[in-house]
């Protein structure tokens, strides 16, 4: 597939910069694979269209306070956001994103302003990343006391108290992410018990959301593109849940990108069979797929030219995708982490 016939013109109001009111309050666009048919609903209408045996595939990552400002010991400001653990000798290491990167070159010694924790930055990733080595102090703590949810950069206002609530899923309990597993966030603890009356059943998964998730797809070929390492895992108990679900004729209904990047991993590591996995995963998906383990989606809507839309063509159809994508813009869903949500069936 070419990238380009997956583009779309967005007005630029139509980024969302603050969530629905409610959670699942947002709008949902269904989007019928059999019949290609569109239907405009809210988000607390799912149960409309979910059945008893059903299972939700939910990733539990929890987003981190992962953005933190220090200084070279000239003074100079360098913001750091954390990534992932690096094994390293010597201390405990981390994986960074640094601007300007330039001031986080191997050797430099970074500190907070108030000394509490000093870095040194030891090494240079694949993508222009920076690694760093903690010398002094108590980098989760550090974190925990001064570091800013990493909000993406289309969400023009600063993180506040209330992103501390709304940036996260009401299931997020591992923590690990710099950014959200946004499609979760459209439900309430009220909309999952509904589900669960009703039948459908959840299993708990992580990935532990990296940059690398968003990052453009810039090859002329999108199959020449290389995923960033993440995080995963697959309990027994989900897989176990999952697997019976599938014998007896539900549907496995993933929460998120992510949630599908999970699944489809851990058939990866087993032949195709649904069986317990964890490690790291550079899993990309795109047309065409053959989906191993999930049988529906649902999203939010994304950015052009990433891999996050690549893979909901996959499940979709691109020209289907293409049709809905259209009629959301016309219909002026909210797009992106704080927008409407998308459910493929």
């Amino acid at each position: 597939m070419r990238l380009e016939d997956l583009d779309y013109d967005l007005p630029g109001e139509l980024i969302a910069q603050e969530p629905a009111a409610r959670r699942d309050e947002a709008r949902l666009l269904v989007v019928e694979r059999a019949g290609g048919r569109l239907h405009d609903q809210r988000v607390s209408d799912l149960p409309r269209w979910l059945r008893a045996g059903d299972v939700l595939a939910l990733n539990e990552t929890r987003v981190l306070p992962a953005r933190l400002e220090v200084r070279r010991a000239s003074g100079g400001r360098v913001e750091l956001l954390f990534v992932r653990h690096e094994p390293a000798a010597g201390g405990e290491a981390w994986r960074v994103l640094a601007k300007p990167a330039k001031h986080a070159r191997s050797g430099a010694v970074l500190a907070t302003a108030d000394g509490t924790l000093t870095l040194e930055a030891i090494g240079e990733g694949e993508q222009g990343e920076r690694v760093v080595r903690v010398t002094r102090g108590d980098l989760a703590m550090t974190l925990r006391t001064q570091g800013a949810l990493p909000l993406p950069p289309y969400i023009r206002h600063a993180p506040g108290a209330d992103d501390a609530e709304r940036y996260q899923t009401v299931f997020a309990r591992v923590e690990g992410a710099v950014a959200s597993p946004t499609a979760g966030l459209h439900f309430t603890e009220a909309l999952l018990a509904r589900l669960a009356a009703q039948g459908v059943g959840q299993a708990r998964v992580v990935l532990h959301v990296g940059p690398g998730t968003f990052r453009p797809v810039t090859a002329a070929d999108p199959r020449e593109h290389r995923m960033d390492a993440e995080w995963f895992d697959l309990p027994a108990q989900a897989a176990a849940t999952l697997g019976a679900a599938r014998a007896a004729g539900g549907r496995i209904v993933a929460v998120g990108t992510t949630s599908v990047r999970t699944l489809e991993s851990a058939c990866d590591a087993h032949g195709g069979a649904l069986e317990a996995a964890s490690g790291w995963t550079r899993k990309f998906i795109h047309p065409p797929y053959r989906f191993q383990a999930v049988d529906a989606l649902m999203t939010n809507f994304h950015l052009p030219r990433t891999t996050l839309l690549l893979l909901v063509a996959a499940i979709a159809g691109e020209e289907l995708l293409r049709e809905a994508y259209a009629h959301a813009v016309q219909e002026r869903y909210r797009f992106y982490s704080y927008g409407d949500a998308m459910l493929v069936i």
